[in-house]
């Protein structure tokens, strides 16, 4: 008999816990999306994970800055449990999100928080650079990011700036060291995506630059 009430104990606690937590996973990213912070800080308070992730597999902190949450994400950045380099599955990190919204203040904190600057593939100077995010992209520099850094396809951030960014920041990357003679797997350096990317008068000062840059 006892065997049979602690077993109906069991079932009791199992089916009120579950719907609570169906509940807060639910409540979690509506929160996210309505970039309402003080609902976040309360169910993490509560006992939920901010590490957990949408049925996309993005992370709520990623999920934040794709919907421009910005002050969940800053709520979730400055959160002891948060794992600042979660990625999702595009490998795209919180640092990378928030180079590519040009979000200094989140950028700031994330690296406080020991994200990481430098990683394989795709960076978050590479982010800074498509996302013409000058302060993302100085602040990157200043904490040892890597000019030249490769992507899966062979790009480098001044090839992304060269695509996306304006002059002030491809001639900032190249007084940073960045290889002007660089080509991505296709073969293309940065000027010849410039001038794809219908950015003529670029690709020629690029060009013009590569030439007389000495081979490396």
């Amino acid at each position: 008999m006892k065997q049979k009430m602690r077993f109906i104990f069991y079932l009791f606690v199992l089916f009120s816990i579950f719907p609570a937590q169906a509940g807060s996973y639910e409540d979690f990213f509506r929160a996210v999306i309505a970039d309402n912070p003080r609902s976040i800080e309360r169910l993490v308070a509560r006992g939920f994970d901010p590490n957990s992730v949408d049925p996309d597999g993005q992370p709520g902190l990623v999920r934040a800055l794709h919907a421009e949450a910005f002050g969940v994400a800053m709520a979730l950045a400055r959160m002891p449990a948060t794992d600042v380099d979660l990625a999702n599955p595009a490998g795209e990190t919180p640092l990378m999100m928030a180079a590519i919204k040009n979000q200094l203040p989140l950028a700031q904190l994330l690296l406080e928080r020991g994200a990481q600057v430098n990683r394989p593939g795709w960076t978050p100077l590479h982010y800074a650079a498509a996302g013409n995010a000058m302060p993302v992209l100085e602040l990157l520099l200043a904490r040892g990011a890597l000019v030249d850094a490769r992507a899966p396809n062979g790009r480098t951030p001044l090839m992304m700036a060269a695509l996306f960014g304006e002059e002030a920041l491809v001639e900032r990357l190249i007084a940073a060291g960045a290889d002007l003679r660089a080509v991505d797997r296709f073969d293309r350096s940065a000027a010849d995506l410039a001038t794809a990317g219908d950015r003529e008068w670029l690709g020629q000062k690029l060009a013009a630059r590569a030439a007389k840059q000495a081979p490396r």
